[in-house]
């Protein structure tokens, strides 16, 4: 059940983080819009993954094991890139990688005490402003500026659901609280 449609679109977001460090480094005038519209393309796949195996009853557990792994690491893997090239400042990425760290950190434990954290509504909003500072990012030029501003304000929100998955999740094993 790993070659199924949903599968092969998580695992796209892995294979294309070498093409886009390439691109990134590759000084044509078109690097930054290719970079930018793979990414997005990349993105887009994380909107229809779930989706797709609800949708054609191919759930699986590798798919719920590689889904998250596959945005954190297109994610953290291209903001990694993004600030190395200069094009973002190393604090909202940093705050944003640390996150995701401490999130999947987090749901490990709670997952060891019979306890869930289900993904709230602002955190789809998190990954939207991730995603589409990522991309004016790697675009650069005239977005750049547009691109820096969002991460700010993605990094903002990213921090808020950190401190709400933090609370929440720490709270419901000390209360002993079974399944959300």
């Amino acid at each position: 059940m790993i070659a199924t449609l949903p599968n092969l679109l998580s695992l796209s977001r892995v294979a294309v983080i070498p093409f886009l460090v390439a691109l990134t480094y590759w000084d044509q005038p078109f690097s930054g819009w290719l970079a930018g519209t793979l990414f997005a393309a990349a993105a887009l796949t994380d909107l229809f993954d779930g989706y797709l195996a609800r949708k054609r009853s191919q759930v699986s557990d590798f798919g719920r094991l590689l889904d998250p792994i596959a945005d954190k690491l297109l994610v953290c893997g291209t903001l990694m890139v993004v600030v190395g090239s200069g094009a973002a400042h190393v604090l909202p990425a940093l705050v944003i990688v640390l996150r995701e760290i401490l999130v999947s950190g987090l749901r490990e434990f709670l997952a060891g005490h019979d306890t869930q954290l289900p993904v709230t509504r602002l955190a789809k909003w998190k990954t939207a402003l991730q995603m589409v500072a990522i991309g004016l990012l790697l675009v650069g030029g005239p977005l750049l500026e547009a691109g820096r501003a969002t991460l700010w304000v993605a990094a903002l929100v990213t921090a808020v659901t950190g401190w709400h998955y933090l609370r929440t999740g720490l709270a419901r094993v000390l209360a002993g609280t079974p399944k959300a």
